[in-house]
């Protein structure tokens, strides 16, 4: 569960939410702080799942603008839970085209790792990731669940080059 905040430091009217909610602003007229009580989320900036995305794990938030969110979420997904094996195939270009590599594991550096210029496209068969812009799980990031990703365009992420993968391991 996951309780939103209009104002920062838990202040303001409150949002309690359990599940994905594609329109906060239906509840809110603006999000500036939550509480994560049990599970993990991704938090968007914008409705229906869409802009820059966060990676919330149980704790507080109070002030999103501190750690470099946008001043306000928008939109949330439940992570579920996965138990079992994690299993990607990255692609260096669009429609799984050019060298490709399949992940157990997390990568810190794709480039360094598998000497891949660029991630254009992946299969995710098992477990739930995220990608980051940067190496080191640093900059913006892009959860993905079990499914194709035909290109990242799709998803959002024009002009996003995708450096390094990490499962999403925690007790959600």
């Amino acid at each position: 569960m996951i309780i939103f905040y209009e104002d920062r430091n838990f202040q303001g009217r409150s949002y309690e939410c359990m599940t994905d909610c594609s329109d906060m602003t239906s509840y809110l007229s603006k999000c500036s702080s939550c509480r994560v009580e049990s599970g993990c989320f991704v938090v968007y900036d914008r409705p229906n799942y869409l802009g820059n995305q966060y990676f919330l794990r149980r704790g507080e938030y109070s002030d999103y603008v501190a750690f470099g969110m946008s001043d306000s979420m928008r939109s949330c997904r439940l992570i579920p839970q996965h138990r079992g094996t994690y299993r990607m195939k990255i692609f260096e270009r669009e429609n799984f085209q050019g060298q490709s590599h399949e992940l157990m594991d997390d990568c810190d550096n794709i480039t360094e790792r598998y000497r891949m210029s660029d991630c254009q496209s992946c299969n995710v068969m098992d477990g739930h990731w995220l990608m980051y812009e940067q190496p080191h799980y640093r900059g913006r990031m892009l959860y993905l669940s079990p499914g194709e990703y035909r290109n990242m365009r799709d998803a959002g992420y024009s002009s996003m080059r995708f450096s390094s993968v990490r499962r999403i391991m925690d007790s959600c």
